[in-house]
Formats: structure tokens, C-alpha cells, sequence
């Protein structure tokens, strides 16, 4: 545990703000899967603080056994994400002896990270990303952009048919899905799949996770 660099005052300001995409509040630590599921989601996106022992109604309760709690969530996050995740852990101290965990995630400069449930079943991982207040788990369209990200090369693609369409549509409509897209073309699903992928690692399409469909959109021009 890092020593607190934030006080009751400045706690009470932060919670003021809200859930969104850098913050989220948990009561209590009796679900420690649903707190690494936002761990990595922070990790996987643009990073984030969640503080435990705050409910959704912006009260601050605070945690009566903060040590058992913070044993708990050290031993989740070390137990059940891969790859391995940097944070720390600071308390703030209410007036009644309570606490309140803070726990801060950098963004992650080895995405994607995943939480495996059972290290028996390695192939049985989830990785989530942070859409506005949620985690949302990712898609392998995701994933895949998340790892091309880390690679940091120069992306070259072929401008044919199936990108005409693609444009096309994207001209007279605002988004398109990867099934619609593979319809559209008239290509598989993996082929479209790829292709939507690499178009948004070249910075020509953003894609919009969501917890039923990725949605793609052009990229506006800055």
C-alpha cells in the first residue's frame, strides 16, 4: 500500500464528479470479481480509479476492515489477471475510523489484459474495456485492436472492392457492424472481421465497443 496522497476533502470532491470513463465506485468487496473486471478494463482503455467503500449514490460509507478488504482484492487481481497489472493502492481515512480504498490503474503499455478464472483453463479468459461508467468485455475485434496498438507499426492496405462498399455505406449511413459488413461485400465474416480491424489500426475507422455489437464509424478528420 502506497500512503495516501489524498485526504476526506479531496475524496469527497473526486466522488462529486461521478462515475465515467476514469472513475467507478464499489460499497463493499463482496463480489472481488465484478472490482478486477473494471482493473482491467482501466488497464485495457485509458486507465482509471476505483474507490471501494463508495455506493452509486455518491455516498462514502467507507470500509470497516479495510485490511481484510484490501487483502482480498491484492490476492483477486494478482490470482486471476494475465498479463501481469500495475496499480497501487492508497487509503483515505473517514472520520470514524472507516476507509476508503483507492486504487489507481495507469493505462496498460501491455494490452490486452485478461482475467482468467480458473488457471486450469487458460483459454477461458475475458478481456473488458471502459465504455463511459461500464467495463464492458471485449470483443475479438477488440482484442485485436488492442494488440496491433501495442506493435506500433505502420499499417498498409489495399483499397478494393470491399473497402469501396464499406465506404459507401459508411457515406449514407453513420456505423456499420462486422456481420453487416461481411453481408454488404458479400465476404466472410473473418474476412471482414480483419479487414475492419485493420482499417482501425490505419486510423481510417473507430470502432465503438458495446457490450451486444462493436459499432464502426470513420474517424472524424482533425
Amino acid at each position: 500500500m502506497t500512503p495516501s496522497v489524498m485526504d476526506h476533502q479531496a475524496l469527497k470532491n473526486l466522488v462529486k464528479r461521478g462515475e465515467g470513463s476514469h472513475l467507478e465506485f464499489k460499497l463493499k468487496t463482496n463480489h472481488p470479481e465484478k472490482i478486477i473486471r473494471g482493473v482491467v478494463a482501466f488497464a485495457n482503455t485509458n486507465g482509471g480509479t476505483m474507490l471501494i467503500g463508495v455506493g452509486d449514490d455518491k455516498t462514502i460509507p467507507g470500509l470497516k476492515y479495510a485490511d481484510e478488504d484490501e487483502y482480498l482484492l491484492v490476492r483477486a487481481i494478482h490470482k486471476y489477471c494475465f498479463p501481469r497489472i500495475s496499480y497501487t493502492i492508497e487509503r483515505v481515512q473517514l472520520y470514524d475510523e472507516r476507509e476508503v480504498l483507492v486504487i489507481r490503474v495507469p493505462p496498460s503499455l501491455n494490452k490486452p489484459h485478461y482475467i482468467i478464472p480458473d488457471p486450469q483453463e487458460p483459454d477461458n479468459k475475458k478481456a473488458y474495456v471502459r465504455v463511459a461508467d461500464k467495463s464492458v468485455q471485449a470483443s475479438r475485434e477488440v482484442r485485436e485492436i488492442l494488440k496491433g496498438e501495442q506493435a506500433a507499426r505502420d499499417i498498409r492496405f489495399n483499397y478494393g472492392e470491399k473497402e469501396r462498399k464499406l465506404m459507401q455505406h459508411l457515406g449514407e449511413h453513420n456505423s456499420i457492424t462486422v456481420d453487416l459488413f461481411a453481408s454488404i461485400a458479400g465476404i466472410s465474416r473473418k474476412i471482414a472481421s480483419r479487414t475492419l480491424v485493420l482499417l482501425v489500426l490505419a486510423n481510417v475507422l473507430e470502432i465503438h465497443p458495446n457490450e451486444v455489437v462493436d459499432q464502426y464509424t470513420t474517424r472524424p478528420v482533425s
